[in-house]
């Protein structure tokens, strides 16, 4: 199979760089042909640069013709788009229905349904965004880079597209990463057809077990931002001071430096760390902490943990509450109750019994679900499946009231 993957990458490293790269890799090891289309906002640093992207969002010409070109030399079997905001556009999904090419898209963030891409600003959910076509208070807010025009930007690109029919009618299947995901996709101001949306995890590569003996601490590996439950997470040690490492930077830094600072025997800031590192000190973690309170789309250092058989104590919410299994493979407790967190340490800390049987259960886990040759075997089912509606349409009646013709 013939596979061209479109992405576009943001200034900052992040999560779906990482698994753009990585399906990108497990495709070409089962030996299918693969060609990588990125573009990345590096590129986007003058004022007339920025101009340009923000005319461009809805439609990208620029994007289009490289895109085109793309699909005209390589002749892909399928396009998979993990990105296209903001320099690819929508003009992606256009292409690729010219020249009669599936197209799939995974669904990394919301970005769809709220331009924060979160569904959490102000300190809070902000679920009313998912049924609007044009959400306003986002604008007001300036959830986009801290700008109302640049917010409102991606509110009328995705809008406008919601109202002519691009998200429904050009893209063949969705990939989400939980059910959970799947299921707030499916029920929202897009409105797909239950068929388009898939569901299938991100995987990650086996670092072996961890430490059968572990240390005392516990980790929280992530970004430092408000809604990744910080607070929360130096609430609960208040309540109990129990061994802490923290690795991860963001604008939440300064406070978690003074607060290690004023707990030197319990609280360990490590900053920035690579991902060979980090994984060294979790497997000799107690257990990882996951206190994030938006609806994360998944939680990849959830499924690394695992992989290391290290319990994961998280936030009863988003790709968490469906990753972990509160007693099996970790524990759960209620977003935004430190003294729930504190007492799911407490009782990690207290029963050795309960914490083998977790570890145990989370290597199960990886195995059974996250490996990359599980993960191969789902995406290419995917993969047939657009290919194989493309080549089977729907009636002309059901396809001219689709807008598909």
């Amino acid at each position: 199979m013939r596979i061209l993957i479109i992405h576009n990458h943001y200034k900052e490293v992040g999560g779906e760089d990482t698994v753009f790269f990585a399906e990108a890799a497990l495709l070409e090891e089962h030996g299918h042909e693969v060609q990588k289309l990125a573009l990345s906002n590096k590129e986007v640093n003058t004022i007339s640069e920025k101009l340009g992207a923000a005319f461009g969002v809805a439609y990208n010409w620029s994007s289009a013709r490289r895109i085109e070109e793309s699909i005209k030399t390589f002749q892909p079997d399928v396009v998979h788009v993990h990105n296209f905001f903001p320099l690819v556009s929508p003009a992606v999904f256009y292409i690729c229905h010219t020249y009669k090419v599936p197209v799939v898209m995974t669904l990394h963030n919301y970005r769809l349904i709220c331009p924060s891409a979160l569904l959490h600003y102000d300190g809070e959910l902000q679920m009313e965004n998912v049924q609007k076509v044009f959400p306003l208070k986002p604008i007001l807010k300036g959830v986009y880079r801290n700008s109302a025009f640049q917010t409102a930007s991606v509110v009328l690109t995705t809008g406008i597209h919601k109202v002519i029919g691009t998200w429904r009618n050009k893209v063949d299947k969705y990939i989400a990463l939980t059910p959970g995901a799947a299921d707030l996709f499916k029920d929202s101001s897009l409105n797909l057809r239950q068929e388009q949306v898939a569901v299938k995890p991100n995987f990650t590569a086996d670092p072996g077990l961890g430490e059968e003996e572990r240390d005392d601490y516990f980790l929280y590996i992530g970004r430092l931002t408000p809604e990744k439950g910080i607070d929360t997470l130096l609430k609960a040690h208040q309540l109990q001071n129990f061994k802490l490492k923290i690795i991860g930077d963001g604008p939440l830094r300064e406070q978690v430096q003074q607060y290690a600072a004023a707990h030197p025997d319990t609280v360990e800031y490590l900053g920035f760390q690579k991902r060979e590192v980090a994984m060294s000190i979790l497997k000799k973690a107690k257990a990882l902490i996951f206190s994030s309170e938006w609806l994360e789309t998944f939680g990849m250092t959830i499924v690394e943990a695992f992989a290391t058989g290290t319990p994961v104590i998280a936030a009863k919410i988003g790709g968490a509450a469906h990753l972990v299994q509160h007693m099996y493979n970790g524990l759960h407790y209620t977003p935004q109750q430190p003294a729930q967190l504190q007492e799911q340490v407490q009782l990690l800390q207290q029963d050795n019994a309960i914490a083998t049987e977790l570890s145990h259960n989370a290597r199960f886990t990886y195995e059974q679900a996250f490996t990359a040759e599980v993960n191969y075997r789902q995406l290419i089912k995917i993969y047939e499946d657009a290919v194989r509606q493309k080549k089977s349409p729907a009636s002309p009646g059901l396809a001219v009231k689709a807008g598909l013709l």
